[in-house]
């Protein structure tokens, strides 16, 4: 028995898609069977009360966690079949990751930690660290270059977290709350950065955000409630593309 892409002879531009996704924490369901996808080059803003179940189902979207029942796709490659090392792959080169406390490399420097993702790909210092210097300065840290997480602020990091998801310019980026660390001032201008970003580069981004400020910079938003879409259905608004299940 064979499964087929949830895009397969409906949407050729979903890039990536959950089906009837099902993950729980020990007896404690976080995702119940919900479905949702994402067309090529669309900002999509997944919103939801504390605990409903948005940031798992970004980490199962992304590869990061495997969801216990149902499928994930990417580009009509199932991904949550695949071993950590295929997922760590794809994450190194078709994906940006964000999460709201920037998790940046504490003994490494603000242009260390730009560049640390072409470095793993296999780029030279000088150019990584070139690219990273770009990227910072796009963000408005460049004069951080030399400094440390310690050093810096909170908001401060996250700009240099947000160089570092978008520095091998990925196909998606899964951001985890991205202004959850910075003021609305400073919120405003990496929201309105990276709506420019996927404008230009055609980036497809799935954001987890409970600021209603944040999801209206989407262009489309969902809402998960007790591991399902609001409306109590296991399905977004794509549900035409992604409600079948079964072989094919």
């Amino acid at each position: 028995m064979t499964s087929t892409p949830p895009d397969s002879g409906t949407d050729e531009d979903l890039l990536v898609a959950g089906r009837a996704l099902v993950r729980s924490y020990g007896h404690s369901p976080a995702l119940r069977g919900i479905s949702v996808g994402t067309r090529r080059g669309e900002v999509l803003a997944i919103t939801g009360p504390s605990g409903s179940g948005k940031s798992t189902l970004l980490l199962c979207l992304a590869g990061i966690l495997r969801p216990d029942a149902g499928e994930v796709w990417y580009a009509g490659r199932r991904i949550d079949t695949e071993s950590e090392a295929e997922r760590s792959r794809l994450r190194r080169t078709r994906f940006g990751v964000l999460f709201q406390f920037g998790q940046l490399v504490p003994e490494l420097t603000a242009a260390e930690n730009v560049a640390m993702p072409l470095l793993l790909a296999g780029v030279k210092r000088r150019p990584a660290l070139t690219a990273a210097g770009t990227w910072l300065d796009r963000f408005g840290v460049a004069d951080l270059a030399g400094q440390r997480p310690t050093e810096m602020s909170g908001g401060q990091a996250q700009r240099v977290a947000m160089a570092r998801a978008l520095v091998t310019e990925p196909e998606v980026l899964f951001a985890d709350e991205p202004t959850g660390a910075l003021d609305t001032l400073a919120g405003e201008q990496v929201l309105t950065q990276l709506v420019r970003v996927t404008r230009q580069a055609g980036t497809t981004v799935l954001m987890v955000t409970h600021d209603a400020k944040v999801a209206a910079y989407a262009d489309r938003e969902i809402v998960i409630r007790d591991g399902m879409a609001d409306d109590g259905a296991p399905t977004s608004a794509l549900r035409g593309a992604l409600g079948r299940t079964g072989a094919r």
